[in-house]
Parts: C-alpha cells; sequence; structure tokens
C-alpha cells in the first residue's frame, strides 16, 4: 500500500496517477473507479476525485458513465506536445539567458556537469532526473509565468519518452553536447544563440522521440 503525507493529499495522488498514467502502468482504454483507486492507494475519495478532475482537465483521462477512461498520451498528442515545445521552449532559453544570476548559471553547471558524470556511470535514472532539472530551471531563470506554466506540464508527460531516449547511448551522448551548447551560449550572454541551440535541441529530440514510436 502507497504511504501518502497529509500535507496536499489530493496534490500527492495526482502526481502518482499521473506518472502512472504516463509511464503506462494503467493502459489507455482502462477504466478508473474511486473505489478502485481508495483500495489501491489507501486513501479517502476526497484526495482521488480531486485528482481525477484535474487528470480529466490535462485530457489524461475522461469521465463516462463506468467510470474514468485512460486516455494517456497518443502518438499525436506526442507530436503536438513536442512541436509546442519546439517554439516555446526556446523562448525560456532566451529569457532566462537575459535574466541569468550567478547562482542560476552556477546551478545550471553543476546540472551539466552532474549529467557527465551520471553518462560515464551510465546510471539513466539519474541521468533522466538531471535531465528533468536542467528543462525545470531555464524555466525558472525565464522569470516568464507563462512559459513556466504551460512548459513544465509538458515536460511532465513527455517523461516517459525522454527516459527511453536517454537509454539509447548514441541520443544520450548527443543531448549532453546539446545542453551543454545551451549552458555556453548563456555563459556567453548570448541570448540569440541561446534560443537558437535550445530549438535544435527540441527538434533534435522530437525527431528521436517520433522516430521511436
Amino acid at each position: 500500500m502507497k504511504t501518502f503525507h497529509t500535507a496536499s493529499l489530493a496534490d500527492q495522488v495526482f502526481e502518482k496517477l499521473e506518472s502512472d498514467i504516463i509511464h503506462g502502468v494503467y493502459a489507455r482504454g482502462e477504466v478508473l473507479t474511486e473505489l478502485k483507486l481508495v483500495e489501491q492507494l489507501g486513501v479517502s475519495r476526497t484526495p482521488i476525485r480531486e485528482a481525477l478532475r484535474r487528470l480529466e482537465q490535462e485530457r489524461l483521462i475522461e469521465d463516462t458513465p463506468k467510470g474514468s477512461v485512460v486516455l494517456g498520451i497518443t502518438p499525436d498528442d506526442l507530436l503536438d506536445i513536442m512541436n509546442i515545445r519546439e517554439q516555446i521552449e526556446c523562448l525560456a532559453a532566451y529569457y532566462a539567458c537575459i535574466n541569468m544570476t550567478p547562482e542560476g548559471l552556477k546551478e545550471m553547471e553543476e546540472i551539466v556537469d552532474l549529467q557527465d558524470f551520471y553518462f560515464s556511470k551510465w546510471d539513466t535514472d539519474r541521468l533522466r532526473q538531471a535531465d528533468d532539472r536542467f528543462h525545470d530551471i531555464i524555466c525558472q531563470l525565464s522569470q516568464r509565468n507563462v512559459i513556466r506554466d504551460t512548459l513544465v506540464p509538458l515536460h511532465r508527460k513527455t517523461r516517459r519518452y525522454r527516459k527511453t531516449a536517454i537509454q539509447n547511448k548514441d541520443r544520450a551522448v548527443l543531448s549532453l553536447q546539446e545542453h551543454r551548447a545551451i549552458f555556453n551560449a548563456m555563459k556567453e550572454g548570448d541570448p540569440e544563440k541561446a534560443k537558437e541551440v535550445m530549438q535544435a535541441h527540441i527538434a533534435k529530440a522530437k525527431k528521436h522521440m517520433l522516430e521511436g514510436l
């Protein structure tokens, strides 16, 4: 039985169910009921009901008379998500470069150094976690709320496919080189270059993910 803390219980249930749907624990077409989830997660109906409402808003499930039907992420969804990321994530890099702080630059450097270290150990779990941190810190450093609020949920929705990409050594090494190029552009204080290399990075990631399907 999964143990949850009382604080932000609905948030924790949402994050658990969202992750399980994205990673295929619940298959597309599977029906989720409140009773089933109460038994599986060991929490009351109230946080589950709230989590299901949020999952429906995220278009990961659909409410039906039989219960909540899992929609998951379809190939068309993935294409749309990556097209949006390709157009917006470069803006996050642009503004992050403009609004960069010494502390932010130091944190970015620590992340890219950690990625190199985890790659040398071929620790794909921590490599994926560092990849998450890299993209999330750029959203944070951009100081653009709309951009951050748009991209962070999309990062979560592509986590399954990014993990698969990272497990491909050829793609992983190229991704690390691209991350280093993005960091170097920001270190140089060149927002246009940061925008350009980020857009190229997302375009290559999109191509690899779609080919993997």
